[in-house]
């Protein structure tokens, strides 16, 4: 978690993404999220109370290959292991909604990613 004094407050979430071939990615992102949603993560975040944690707000994040299509979609992340951040689960946005749903051919999606 992270609270960025004038920008507002972040939840970092796993974005789950299928992928063809039996393959999945993950993506690291921000979730933009109220003040009270954020001090209610920090207080439970290393407490038995975080296994059912469910957080609403805003991507903030651009992701491969979608770019900025998705950013400031709405989203909702849920906790699926303790030892795990907050998967996103739903959207009410309906390309990030299409990306947690479906199959994505694999060899776009990681083409998509920068090169290290």
């Amino acid at each position: 978690m992270v609270a960025a004094r004038g920008i507002g407050q972040f939840v970092r979430v796993l974005v789950p993404v299928r992928l063809t071939g039996g393959y999945s990615i993950r993506f690291g992102a921000w979730l933009s999220v109220s003040q009270d949603d954020a001090r209610h993560a920090w207080e439970i975040w290393d407490a038995p109370a975080y296994k059912d944690l469910q957080i609403s707000g805003y991507l903030a994040n651009a992701l491969p290959p979608w770019g900025k299509g998705v950013l400031g979609a709405s989203a909702t992340g849920r906790v699926r292991a303790d030892d795990e951040l907050p998967y996103l689960v739903a959207s009410t946005n309906e390309l990030l909604a299409r990306i947690l749903e479906r199959e994505w051919p694999h060899e776009e999606v990681l083409a998509a990613l920068p090169k290290l």
